[in-house]
Parts: C-alpha cells; structure tokens; sequence
C-alpha cells in the first residue's frame, strides 16, 4: 500500500500546488478589474471555486497522505523531515494567507497592488523547491 499511498499524496501535492501558484496570478489580473464589474464578479467565482474545489482539498488530502507514508515509513524522527514539516507549514500558513486575500476579493476590499501579488507568487514555488530536495535527497 505504502506505493499507492506515495502516489496518490504525489498527485494531491501537485494538485495543491498548481492551485498556490494560479491563485496570486488570478490576484494580478483581478486587481486591474473595477470592484462590482462584470470581470471582477468572474474572478471572484474563479478564485473562490479554486480555493475550495481544488485547493483546500488537494492540502487535506496531501497532508492526510503525507502524515501516513512518514508514520510508515518511520520518517518521523529524521531531522530531514523536521525541516521539510517545518516549510509544509509555512506553506500552510501562505496558504491561509492567499484564502484571506480571497475573502477581500471577496468583499471588494483589496488594498494589495499587482506587484504584491506577482511577488506573493514565487513563494510557493521556492517552498516547493526546498520541500522537494529535501524528500529526494534527504541530506541529513
């Protein structure tokens, strides 16, 4: 099972994370729409239907799995893993971040620029970078 397992929480982190770097370019683009146009109304159901079709779930799903294959694999006294659950969490709290900025869209009350966003949008994927060489290699 420990095959299927790792497979499957592959396919949830990809998932999680294809949402994490399309969500902030949404952001770009809503920023340049007028607040209660027809366009900012359509990236509001874009937004909200990615963060709760895909992304939330993707992250339960891939932490559920993640959990089951470190316990079996009796990852969970490695320093490696320490690190790599360590930047899984601060993915977490980016990810809460980006649901915030949903709600603001939300409610028409973004204050963040283009530039923010563009920026907030290479977090995911230095995380992912890290998190990645960390189960490949596992240096230490």
């Amino acid at each position: 099972m420990y095959e299927w397992i790792k497979a499957f929480h592959i396919i949830a982190v990809i998932a999680w994370m294809a949402g994490m770097l399309y969500l902030p370019r949404l952001f770009v683009y809503h920023c340049e729409a007028d607040p209660g146009s027809r366009q900012s109304e359509t990236f509001k159901v874009m937004e909200r239907r990615l963060l709760k079709g895909i992304i939330n779930p993707a992250m339960i799903l891939a932490w559920v799995l993640g959990l089951t294959l470190a316990w079996q694999g009796g990852w969970f006294s490695a320093h490696w893993f320490h690190v790599k659950l360590f930047l899984v969490l601060v993915m977490c709290a980016v990810h809460g971040m980006l649901s915030r900025y949903v709600k603001d869209f939300a409610a028409d009350r973004n204050r963040k620029s283009q530039k923010f966003y563009r920026i907030i949008n290479e977090v995911p994927t230095i995380l992912m970078i890290f998190i990645v060489i960390l189960v490949v290699l596992k240096p230490f």
